[in-house]
């Protein structure tokens, strides 16, 4: 036959197949926490007796069962009583002990900052990486000060509906309060250092940008001129190019200013972007405005052919405009190398992956204007000897079909930037093993790195952090023999909460520590890392 063995609370039996014998406890007995015990066996009679249970047990077995003699143990049942803390129920009361910023003290319960100066002050770990500690208030306070000061809720909550409403006209006339701003400024002076955008223009990619407008829009003057006087369809393409690229240089300037603002509530990760976007839009414009118009020019010629002037002055612009166009490269290139050796890139790859847009748009312009200068004198070379003006329409087309390829390409690598694409696996590995080799950290989990543009990284990981360490580190800051004392202090329940809460948040702060000393190295070692968020696995 075959034996079952069955547990339910403190009751054991075995139950029998057709021919085994059948075991039953016939006392059971129930301890409680104060001590007191029960016999279950010598209750009432409204409870079943054990040979009635094992009557109904044995109803369903063989009759040959029934002449069986019974046998019952007689067992003590031990059982361990564990203390439990009582669960607490936390109301809406305990989130009153939770602390607020002056910030949010003056914004949200309409204090000024001299109605917190009577309030209890206390410091805090600073989440800032200028500052170390910082001061809150309890919120609890923070409310009682504020009905002292508005005398009710009712008070407060008008005073509030009548600022938000404040708020509200302030965003609806933005414009015109940032007018009335800087109009104040003016009149009285502004007492902070005024911005050093200005100063952009004069190094680095603000320079290259600002010299290849100023090339392009006297290239742009002079084959307008050309083309007016000559009618040549390779000129008027080349004037258009120069327009296109005067205007779109024109955009990547207001880019680049508009890239040193300050971050804003806002936008709290700055404007850096704005580079990448009016690369984009230029991008566009190169597609619209040079291709566009040199495609069209050149098939209106090919359909209309009409004799070309004298081509002597075209030559001679052409002659000026290379190389103008050839010395803006030449500033674009070197900036790009000098830019490419301090990130220890090649200048293919610093080009390819659009790390300084402004300036990859300039080179990338200038590169196919000293191009298309060749394409155009050589096209309009064939037609002075062979007097055939398709010639100088089929060189149109080829400056548009140019003009299309530089524009599709900056289209791409703007595009691919502003999406947020990871960093170079080997950077990523760095960070992974900066991490990891920390004895604090146990492990590390769903790591991203993302390139914000312009040398900018934010850095996400799920990080499992060992406690034991943890714990360790608090341990040495404080003084083991008064902690011992302490302990032995502890007699009662209350007691022993007092402590665990006591010790259990300090460990939390210190666990707040090491994950601003974590975020601080990886700032340390990796400049180009501006953001990090570590989230505690």
């Amino acid at each position: 036959g075959w034996q079952a063995s069955m547990k339910s609370g403190s009751l054991s039996c075995i139950l029998p197949c057709n021919r085994l014998p059948v075991q039953l406890m016939s006392q059971v007995r129930v301890y409680t926490s104060n001590g007191q015990k029960k016999d279950l066996g010598s209750e009432g009679t409204n409870r079943s007796t054990p040979e009635e249970t094992l009557h109904k047990v044995g109803t369903g077995q063989d009759m040959t069962n029934a002449g069986q003699k019974q046998s019952f143990l007689k067992e003590p049942i031990q059982v361990k009583v564990k203390a439990v803390l009582k669960k607490r129920e936390y109301g809406p009361k305990y989130t009153q002990n939770n602390f607020i910023t002056g910030v949010r003290a003056i914004n949200e319960f309409c204090l000024k900052s001299s109605d917190l100066d009577q309030l209890r002050k206390i410091k805090r770990r600073s989440p800032h990486d200028d500052t170390e500690t910082f001061t809150v208030y309890l919120r609890s306070d923070v409310e009682a000060k504020s009905l002292e000061v508005w005398g009710s809720p009712e008070a407060l909550a008008r005073e509030r509906k009548r600022r938000k409403e404040a708020e509200i006209r302030y965003r609806e006339n933005l414009f015109r309060n940032q007018r009335l701003l800087r109009e104040y400024k003016e009149f009285f002076g502004n007492t902070k250092p005024r911005s050093s955008a200005a100063a952009m223009f004069f190094k680095g990619p603000g320079k290259v940008v600002m010299v290849a407008i100023c090339i392009n829009g006297l290239n742009f003057f002079f084959k307008l001129l050309a083309w007016v006087y000559t009618g040549s369809a390779s000129m008027f393409s080349e004037a258009i190019h120069s327009l296109a690229d005067t205007c779109n240089q024109a955009l990547l300037a207001l880019g680049i200013s508009q890239s040193a603002r300050t971050p804003d509530p806002s936008h709290p990760y700055g404007f850096t972007n704005m580079r990448y976007i009016a690369s984009l839009i230029s991008g566009v414009g190169i597609f619209m405005m040079g291709a566009g118009l040199s495609w069209y020019h050149g098939i209106i010629g090919l359909l209309h052919p009409h004799p070309i002037e004298s081509l002597l002055w075209a030559y001679c612009i052409l002659a000026g405009s290379l190389v103008s166009e050839g010395a803006t490269l030449l500033v674009a290139i070197n900036e790009i190398r000098r830019s490419a050796r301090a990130k220890g890139l090649s200048f293919y790859q610093y080009v390819v992956q659009s790390r300084d847009p402004s300036t990859n748009v300039v080179l990338l312009e200038d590169a196919a204007a000293v191009l298309s200068v060749a394409v155009a004198a050589t096209c309009m070379g064939l037609t002075s000897l062979t007097g055939n003006p398709i010639y100088d329409s089929v060189g149109s087309l080829g400056v548009g079909t140019l003009l299309g390829t530089v524009s599709a390409f900056l289209i791409y690598t703007n595009t691919e930037a502003l999406l947020g694409r990871s960093i170079q696996p080997e950077q990523l590995q760095r960070l992974t093993e900066l991490l990891e080799s920390d004895p604090v950290v146990r492990a590390i989990h769903d790591v991203k790195a993302t390139d914000m543009g312009m040398s900018k990284v934010r850095f996400k990981a799920e990080v499992d952090f060992d406690g034991r360490v943890v714990t360790r580190s608090y341990l040495e800051k404080q003084d083991i023999e008064q902690l011992l004392q302490e302990i032995q202090q502890v007699k009662t329940l209350e007691e022993l909460e007092a402590f665990m809460l006591k010790h259990g948040e300090n460990i939390i702060d210190t666990l707040g520590a090491e994950v601003d000393r974590l975020e601080k190295d990886l700032k340390q070692r990796n400049p180009d890392v501006r953001h990090v968020d570590l989230e505690i696995l």
